[in-house]
Formats: structure tokens, C-alpha cells, sequence
């Protein structure tokens, strides 16, 4: 239950309209601050839906892969850059993003994880390194202004992070392949 609580404090505190135009007014803040706070905002509250409603889950991610699904559509959804543009302009695609990143990622993130296997879990590391590379490319390579509503140089920013992901990923999953698992267990 507490874990509930923080989750629905800290999605709070992230809808209070100071906090969010604070963090979107950034780009690399809202797309690699905002938006995955929302997500484990959801991930913390994801333990009171799942006991609340185990039949629900158990019939619709049994394997956890409709679950993990789900949360890569929505945040391949977050990702376009039309759709950023939109959550600040048009008040209900902000609405859907306060509702879908915690609600439809956070929640189906943290219920999947668990059921998927280490083959899954890679496969999904894999498509995610090789999506963070793209958008890099795209943010950093693209001489015009992909989003209205923030500079260019904030567009190059967004893209190195997005770059700097993709390596974090990359050294994790070289870590698990050529790392001594047997310490950590």
C-alpha cells in the first residue's frame, strides 16, 4: 500500500501545473524526466491494481506479453515528435499523456516484467536500443525544426540523450552476456 501511495503522490506532484511547465519547458527534461516519471509513477501503483484486480491481469497478460505490448505502442506514441508538440498546445493530448503514460505503460510495465523470460527481455532491450539509436539519428542528423515548440538546440540535446540511452543499454546487456551472474544471486 505505500508503494501505492508514493506513486499516486509523486503522479500528483507531477500534474501540479507549475511542476509540469517546468518540466516541459525542456525537451530533454520532458521526454527523459517528465515522461518516465509518469511511467514509474504507474509502476509504483501498478502492486494495488494487481492485487485489486488479479483476475483481470491473469486473463489478459498471462504471458506478459500483451502487457509489455501495450507499454511499447504508448511510449513509441510519446516518442513522435508531432505528438510533444501537441501535449503542450492541446490540452487534451496533455490529459491523455497524464493519463496513458502512468495508466497504460506504467501499470502493464511492472505486471509484464516479471512473466516475461530473459530471451523476452532481451528481445525487448534490443528493439528499444535499436528505437533510442533511430530517434537519436533523427533528433541529431534532421537540419530543420522537428518541434514547433522547442529550439533546435534543444532537438540535438534530446538526441544525445537519446544516444547516451542506447549506450547505457548496450553496456548493460554486454554486462549480463559476458558478467558473472552467479554473484549477484
Amino acid at each position: 500500500m505505500k508503494q501505492f501511495i508514493y506513486g499516486l503522490l509523486l503522479f500528483v506532484f507531477l500534474t501540479l501545473p507549475p511542476v509540469a511547465t517546468l518540466l516541459e519547458s525542456i525537451m530533454i527534461i520532458h521526454m527523459h524526466l517528465q515522461m518516465p516519471l509518469l511511467i514509474f509513477s504507474g509502476f509504483l501503483m501498478a502492486r494495488f491494481f494487481k492485487v485489486r484486480f488479479p483476475a483481470f491481469f491473469y486473463k489478459w497478460n498471462r504471458n506478459g506479453i500483451p502487457g509489455i505490448l501495450l507499454f511499447s505502442i504508448i511510449l513509441v506514441y510519446w516518442m513522435i515528435p508531432r505528438t510533444m508538440d501537441e501535449a503542450l498546445t492541446v490540452y487534451a493530448s496533455e490529459i491523455f499523456k497524464f493519463i496513458s503514460l502512468p495508466f497504460l505503460a506504467g501499470i502493464p510495465l511492472r505486471d509484464s516484467w516479471r512473466k516475461l523470460g530473459s530471451v523476452s527481455k532481451n528481445i525487448v532491450f534490443l528493439i528499444f536500443i535499436i528505437l533510442f539509436i533511430l530517434m537519436g539519428w533523427l533528433f541529431i542528423g534532421v537540419d530543420d525544426q522537428i518541434c514547433n515548440n522547442y529550439l533546435r538546440v534543444d532537438q540535438i540535446t534530446l538526441g544525445w540523450g537519446y544516444v547516451t540511452l542506447a549506450a547505457c543499454m548496450i553496456i548493460y546487456i554486454v554486462q549480463l552476456i559476458f558478467g558473472d551472474q552467479s554473484e549477484f544471486e
